[in-house]
């Protein structure tokens, strides 16, 4: 089952994660959800799809109110990522989700209406919370062509949607990344294939390295602590991507 965790919590600002869920479904990836609270808002970080919705929503009620819940941030367009909008919005039908714009007539699909949406162009933009300044981080084709990581330079807390993302056999199910090199090998097939373009792979890296990274927070697998971040960012630099173009 799916429980809130709390990786930040200073100055009345926190950070939450939903982890991995050992019940799931087989046929379903696992994946993390990140919630971040900032006096009497909050927003979800890619908040999943419609089938792990209940456990979602049950394990954020346990922990928090759901009504501070006031804006959904979707890194791109996958189901898993997004799915369950139609869901939250029967919650709150004023939630505003925050989403490329190149998916923006895609995205309903799943659900929302006219006001639903907030555009992000492509060279990302700043997202208020709570009175606090996020950054929307331009990630294209990592792996979506329209992919956008979020930054919080107060907590130097990195949401990095599918990168660093790992998928991990259920001996290893630890809410942080403990032995790096064991770790890596599970997240080496994931980039190889999904990560299409190395211009773009070397591109995200040197503009991270310019930003104070604390934790690395993928929607897959763990948490990259510390010195474990550069050693993601220099593994990733030395990675070849794109493997299915032969």
């Amino acid at each position: 089952m799916k429980t809130l965790q709390t990786i930040y919590n200073k100055n009345g600002l926190l950070w939450h994660v939903i982890a991995r869920d050992p019940e799931k479904a087989p046929v379903l990836i696992d994946t993390n959800e990140y919630v971040i609270v900032s006096g009497n808002e909050a927003i979800l970080l890619d908040p999943g799809g419609m089938e792990i919705f209940p456990v979602v929503f049950s394990a954020l009620s346990a922990g928090m109110d759901p009504r501070k819940i006031k804006y959904i941030f979707s890194s791109h367009q996958d189901p898993d990522i997004i799915s369950s909008l139609q869901l939250w919005l029967e919650i709150d039908r004023d939630i505003r989700c925050y989403t490329s714009w190149l998916w923006a007539g895609f995205i309903p699909h799943f659900g929302g209406h006219q006001d639903t949406f907030v555009k992000i162009p492509d060279e990302g933009m700043i997202i208020k919370v709570g009175g606090r300044e996020f950054q929307a981080i331009a990630a294209h084709y990592l792996h979506s062509s329209g992919n956008f990581h979020f930054y919080d330079p107060e907590a130097e807390i990195l949401f990095s949607g599918d990168v660093g993302a790992a998928l991990l056999p259920p001996e290893m199910q630890g809410m942080f990344v403990e032995d790096f090199m064991a770790h890596i090998k599970h997240a080496e097939l994931f980039h190889r294939r999904w990560m299409p373009s190395n211009r773009a792979k070397n591109d995200w890296i040197a503009r991270m390295r310019q930003l104070k990274i604390r934790l690395m927070c993928p929607q897959h697998g763990a948490i990259y602590r510390e010195d474990d971040v550069k050693r993601f960012l220099d593994w990733f630099e030395a990675l070849e991507v794109g493997s299915a173009v032969r």
